[in-house]
Order: C-alpha cells, then sequence, then structure tokens
C-alpha cells in the first residue's frame, strides 16, 4: 500500500513541474484537443512540444504543445492514481480483517459447546436444561378416537421468563462446537404463562409414530471454520425477546439448548473496530 501511495505523489510532482511522467509499466492517455488520445507509457513537456514514447508504436515521438490537452491528461492520471490508491487501502483493510477474524478464532476454547463474541471476548454459553411438556387436551382428544388416527403434542420448554445470558448486540456472532453432523441454527423462544419459554414443538405422527419438529427458526449465516467447528451469526438484527442456539437430528428428541436474550437486562455492546466480513453457508 505505501508503494502505491509513494507512486501517486511521484506522478502529482512531476505532472505539477511538467517533467517527464513514467508510467510505471502502466499505460497513460495523453488527450490532444480533438478529443482523441495516444496510448502512451511516459511523456514530458519540453517548451512547445511534448515528448512521449507510444505504447503502439514502441518509439519516442513529439507532438506540438499546443495539440495536447494536458489538463485531462492530468486530471485522467491524478483519477487513475487516486482508485489504485483507495483500492491498495480497502485491500489492506480486508486482509487486517481476515488476520483479526484468524485470531479470533485461535482464541475460541477447545471444548464442544457455544461461545459468544462479545467484543474482544470470547464467553463460554451454558447449556440449558430443558423439558418435555404433555399437551394433556390433546392426549385426552386421542385416548376418546376410536382410530390412533390424532398425533400426540408435546413442547420443549425452558424455565424462567428471561435466559440469564444476554447478548451485547442486535446481531450477536457465535461459535458453535459441535459433538457430532448435526443440525444446528439459532431459533426464537415463545414464551408461556407458566414462566417458561417454549423452544419446539414435537408431533408424534399417528401408525408411523414419526417425530416432526417445528422450531421458530431464524435467518443465519454460517461459516465454518475447522471439523464440527462453525461461526454463525443473525442475517438480520434481532428483535428484543428470548432465544437459543440449538443443536438436534431431525426425527430424535436428541436437542440441546444454549439460551440468550435480546433487550431487558442487556448491557451495552462494547465498541469494537472489528469488521464484519460475510459469508454465507
Amino acid at each position: 500500500m505505501f508503494r502505491r501511495v509513494l507512486i501517486f505523489l511521484l506522478f502529482a510532482v512531476a505532472v505539477f513541474l511538467g517533467v517527464a511522467v513514467p508510467a510505471s509499466g502502466a499505460t497513460v492517455r495523453l488527450y490532444l484537443k480533438d478529443g482523441s488520445y495516444q496510448l502512451v507509457r511516459e511523456y514530458e513537456v519540453k517548451q512547445d512540444r511534448v515528448r512521449f514514447f507510444s505504447t503502439e508504436r514502441e518509439e519516442w515521438e513529439e507532438i506540438p504543445l499546443e495539440m495536447v490537452d494536458l489538463a485531462r491528461t492530468k486530471k485522467d492520471i491524478a483519477d487513475h492514481q487516486q482508485a489504485v490508491a483507495e483500492e491498495a487501502k480497502e485491500q489492506a483493510e480486508e486482509d487486517n480483517a481476515l488476520i483479526e477474524a484468524q485470531k479470533e478464532v485461535e482464541r475460541v476454547p477447545a471444548g464442544l459447546g457455544v461461545y459468544y463474541v462479545r467484543g474482544d471476548k470470547i464467553e463460554a454459553v451454558a447449556i440449558a436444561g430443558s423439558k418435555v411438556v404433555n399437551n394433556k387436551k390433546r392426549s385426552v382428544l386421542k385416548a376418546i378416537s376410536p382410530l390412533p388416527m390424532v398425533a400426540s403434542k408435546e413442547t420443549i420448554e425452558l424455565d424462567g421468563e428471561n435466559a440469564p445470558m444476554r447478548v451485547a448486540d442486535t446481531r450477536p456472532e457465535f461459535y458453535f462446537r459441535l459433538s457430532n453432523e448435526e443440525r444446528f441454527g439459532i431459533v426464537k423462544l415463545t414464551k408461556t404463562d407458566k414462566k417458561t419459554r417454549v423452544v419446539e414443538t414435537v408431533e408424534t405422527v399417528p401408525v408411523s409414530q414419526e417425530l416432526v419438529e417445528h422450531f421458530e427458526d431464524v435467518d443465519t449465516f454460517k461459516k465454518q471454520e475447522g471439523d464440527l467447528f462453525f461461526k454463525i451469526w443473525p442475517e438480520k438484527d434481532l428483535e428484543p425477546g428470548e432465544y437459543a442456539l440449538v443443536e438436534h437430528t431431525d426425527g430424535k428428541l436428541n436437542l440441546q439448548v444454549w439460551d440468550f436474550g435480546v433487550g431487558v437486562g442487556t448491557p451495552k455492546p462494547p465498541e469494537s473496530k472489528k469488521k464484519r466480513l460475510l459469508w454465507p453457508f
């Protein structure tokens, strides 16, 4: 990046003084007042004429100064150098962001589970104790039905109205170390009048006894960082409420839950200069 900025400064000084302007291997447009231009590697103003090296003919040539549009030529060179400098700056920022992201990954503990990125710190999220709650009304309906055609319905719930873990921003970032090749994601929880939170609803299909799970999924980005190791974060800002990261296998009641809350009781997010990188997965 420093080298490109230095080249730009040398160009600016050279053009201002009216001396030879090298293009450092790049092609420069030497504009003429009739609107046309010559493709040159470098040029210099000598009293009443302009001497330039033509990239088309690979030789030095001269043209009267009164035929050359120096103002447009200088502006074109300056604009090009500014674009090069801005591109170099953006690339440097992107490179630094990748370096910082890798340093962050290396700080994540090796143990299984979920880890929250709170500013420059990595915090472990405690696994929550869930319970299965039966739908009693549905059970009675199934019992009086002449044929087993009514699916049983249960909910997986967490005690308490709010998770003890409060995240510091509305688009939190987590790292997830899975125990097996399982499905995982972020879901929104639903509060009940019994001061519990519903993670999912599970229905058992009659006859086949197949389990069908229903989550209120949150759209997320996922990036694999290693074997069974992922980074996950919401695609959009989360509304205030209760959420959880879940790991499970379709058709099996092996749900693991790490709950967190956004909104009430949430501390102010720490300032961070980290550039967010998006990797849809």
